[in-house]
C-alpha cells in the first residue's frame, strides 16, 4: 500500500481560504486519535468524554498553554464513525490561521497528515464502503449541477454496487455450473447449453447498456466545453452575456473588440456548460488581434460543441462558410443566426429547405433575447443532453472500461458456445467477466487500483 492503515492520519476536512466560511474543521482518524485530542483539548465543567457527543471548550497547546482557538469536539470510536477507527474532530473557526495551527498541533502530537483520499481508503478497506460507493463520494463533492449531485448519491446509495453485485452472481452462477460439468460431467445431470448462451447474452446486453448510459454521466460530471465562433461583430460577445444572464464580455459595435478568450460557466438542463467567446476569426495585421484569433482557433479545435453564429441581417457568407470547414469532425456543430431583428425574420427554431447551402438550425437576437429558449434547447440536443433525467446511475472513466471488458470477455465466450467447444473454453472468458466486474465494485482489487482510484480524491476525504 502507498501508506500505513495502522497510522493516525490527520486533515483539514473543510475547504479554507482567507477570510471565507464560518466554521473549519480538523479530522483525524486512527488508534491515537482520542489520546491526541485528550491532549490538545480543554473542556470546562463536567462535560462527559464520551463517543458521539458534542464537547465544548478550546484547543490549547501543550507546551504553552496558549489557547489556540474556541472549538467543539466531536469523538466517533470505532467501529461507529466513516472509517471504522476512533475518529475526532475539531470544530473551529473558519480561514487560514486558526484551523492551520490546529493542525500543526494535531500533527506534532503525533498524527500524520492524510494522503488524498486516505479516510476514504480506510473506510473502503474496513469494509464500511464498497469501491462504488467510495467513489460516488468524490463525485457527489466535484458535482458541478444538481443533477449530477443527484447522480451521486444514487450511487452512493448503492444503486450501482447492487446492479453490478446481481450481475456479477448470475456470472458466477453459470461459471460454478460449467466447471462442475468440466470435473464431474459423468456424475451430473446433462447442462442446457442454450440456457447458459441466453442467460450470458442477457448480461452482457445489460452491461453494454450501463457502458452506453456511461457517456450520459460524463456529460453530467466534466460538463461540455462550447466555443462559440463567427466573424468579428455577429454578436458572440451578447450571446455569451444573454446566457450567462450577465455582462461577462464587452459588446460594443466595433469589430475585433474581444481580444482574448473569455469564459462563463453556467449549468443549462443540469449539463455543465463552460461557454467559450472568442475572438472574431479574420485575417488581421493586428498583433494583439492575431493572439486572440489564434486562441479562437485553439478554442474551435478542442470544444464538445462548437456554436458557430453569423449575421441574419448580412446572409451567409464565404467567410462564414470558411469557419464552417474549420470544424473538426469529432464537434458538435450548431448553426446559429443572430440579429433575427435587423433581418426582418421569425425568431426560433428553423426547418431548412433541402439544397440550402449553410440553413440556421435557429434564428435569434442575442441582444434582445429573442429565441434564447429556443437555442438552449437546440444546444442540448447538439451535444446529446437533452433527456438525461431518466438516468438512474451511470459508471465512472473507470468502471465503464471494466464493464466493457467484462461484456467483451462475455462475448468471446459466446463465439467458445457458438464453435461447439468444451465448457472449460467457455469458462476462460467467463472467468475474466467475472473478474472485471469485481474490480468495479471493489471485491477483486489490487494495491496499484486503490491507488489509482482514491489519489484522485480532495486531502480530507
Amino acid at each position: 500500500m502507498r501508506f500505513n492503515s495502522t497510522d493516525t492520519i490527520a486533515a483539514i476536512a473543510t475547504a479554507v481560504a482567507p477570510g471565507e466560511g464560518s466554521v473549519a474543521i480538523v479530522r483525524l482518524s486512527g488508534p491515537e486519535a482520542e489520546a491526541i485530542a485528550s491532549r490538545l483539548f480543554v473542556a470546562p465543567g463536567q462535560q462527559p468524554w464520551e463517543s458521539h457527543r458534542i464537547l465544548y471548550g478550546h484547543v490549547v497547546d501543550p507546551a504553552t498553554g496558549e489557547r489556540i482557538d474556541e472549538a467543539l469536539l466531536l469523538l466517533m470510536r470505532a467501529p461507529r464513525s466513516f472509517t471504522r477507527q476512533d475518529v475526532v474532530e475539531f470544530h473551529g473557526h473558519g480561514g487560514v490561521v486558526a484551523v492551520g495551527r490546529v493542525l500543526e498541533l494535531v500533527l506534532a502530537a503525533g498524527a500524520r497528515r492524510a494522503l488524498p483520499g486516505e479516510f476514504s481508503q480506510r473506510a473502503f478497506l474496513n469494509g464500511r464502503l464498497d469501491l462504488t460507493r467510495a467513489e460516488a463520494v468524490s463525485e457527489l463533492i466535484t458535482a458541478r449541477s444538481r443533477r449530477a449531485a443527484q447522480l451521486a448519491m444514487a450511487g452512493l446509495d448503492g444503486g450501482l454496487q447492487r446492479q453490478i453485485g446481481t450481475l456479477r452472481a448470475r456470472l458466477l452462477d453459470q461459471l460454478a455450473e460449467l466447471e462442475a460439468r468440466v470435473d464431474f460431467e459423468e456424475d451430473l445431470p446433462s447442462l442446457d447449453g442454450a440456457a447458459v448462451t441466453a442467460e450470458l447474452a442477457a448480461i452482457r446486453a445489460t452491461l453494454l447498456q450501463l457502458v452506453d448510459a456511461a457517456g450520459q454521466g460524463a456529460v453530467l460530471r466534466q460538463g461540455l466545453r462550447v466555443a462559440i465562433v463567427g466573424r468579428p461583430n455577429v454578436g458572440k460577445s451578447s450571446l455569451l452575456n444573454r446566457l450567462s444572464r450577465r455582462e461577462r464580455a464587452i459588446v460594443t459595435d466595433l469589430p475585433g473588440t474581444t481580444r482574448d478568450l473569455l469564459e462563463s460557466e453556467l449549468v443549462l438542463g443540469g449539463v455543465p456548460l463552460t461557454l467559450l467567446d472568442t475572438a472574431g476569426i479574420r485575417d488581421s495585421g493586428d498583433p494583439v488581434e492575431q493572439l486572440g484569433i489564434a486562441l479562437s482557433r485553439q478554442a474551435l479545435a478542442s470544444a464538445d460543441v462548437v456554436l458557430l453564429l453569423f449575421d441574419l441581417s448580412h446572409g451567409w457568407c464565404d467567410e462564414d462558410q470558411a469557419l464552417r470547414d474549420q470544424v473538426p469532425d469529432g464537434s458538435a456543430l450548431l448553426l446559429v443566426g443572430n440579429k433575427v431583428d435587423a433581418a426582418g425574420l421569425p425568431c426560433g427554431l428553423v426547418v431548412p429547405p433541402d439544397g440550402d447551402r449553410a440553413p440556421a438550425q435557429v434564428r435569434i437576437s442575442a441582444r434582445h433575447g429573442e429565441g434564447i429558449d429556443a437555442l438552449e434547447a437546440a444546444l442540448l440536443r447538439c451535444c446529446g443532453a437533452a433527456d438525461l433525467q431518466g438516468l438512474q446511475v451511470a459508471l465512472n472513466e473507470r468502471q465503464r472500461d471494466l464493464a466493457a471488458a467484462a461484456a467483451a470477455a462475455l462475448g468471446r465466450s459466446l463465439e467458445a458456445a457458438e464453435q461447439g467447444l468444451p465448457w472449460d473454453f467457455w469458462t476462460i472468458d467467463l472467468r475474466a467477466a467475472v473478474r472485471a466486474l469485481g474490480e468495479i465494485t471493489g471485491e477483486e482489487v489490487t494495491e496499484a487500483v486503490l491507488d489509482r482510484v482514491f489519489s484522485r480524491f480532495c486531502i480530507g476525504k
